[in-house]
């Protein structure tokens, strides 16, 4: 069974928790490199929630929060 085969073992039911993970892990990269790789992080935050079955398809985003430049 392979690693990504456990985790959605593990996150099924909790699908949208995952999904804030995702996200919340993406802005932290996106905050730490000042946006430099946003393209990269959006893609991979979408191939996660894909993989992991995640039914949260897009950014929830804060309305008082700036989005860094792409």
């Amino acid at each position: 069974m392979s690693v990504m085969d456990k985790l959605k073992r593990m996150l099924k039911g909790h699908e949208e928790q995952a999904g804030k993970g995702v996200d919340k892990t993406g802005d932290y990269v996106d905050d730490r490199t000042r946006g430099k790789y946003s393209g990269q992080v959006d893609t991979a935050q979408e191939r996660l929630r894909q993989q992991m079955g995640s039914e949260q398809t897009g950014r929830t985003t804060d309305p008082g929060r700036e989005e860094p430049p792409r």
